[in-house]
């Protein structure tokens, strides 16, 4: 189905998303601008992964 599809994508970018900020974090100088726009952007896609798993 292509709703499985969109969610296993979505999954995708959330654990990319999420190894980004690691990275990030981890430098000796995490840039603040990117760390806020990688959260909202992880969160994001974590609201449309509770959208989609909310309609059954």
């Amino acid at each position: 189905m292509v709703a499985e599809a969109r969610v296993e994508a979505l999954k995708s970018r959330h654990a990319e998303l999420d190894n980004a900020l690691t990275q990030e974090v981890g430098r000796p100088h995490p840039d603040e601008a990117m760390l806020t726009a990688l959260k909202r952007q992880k969160l994001k896609v974590k609201d449309e992964l509770f959208r989609l798993d909310s309609r059954g």
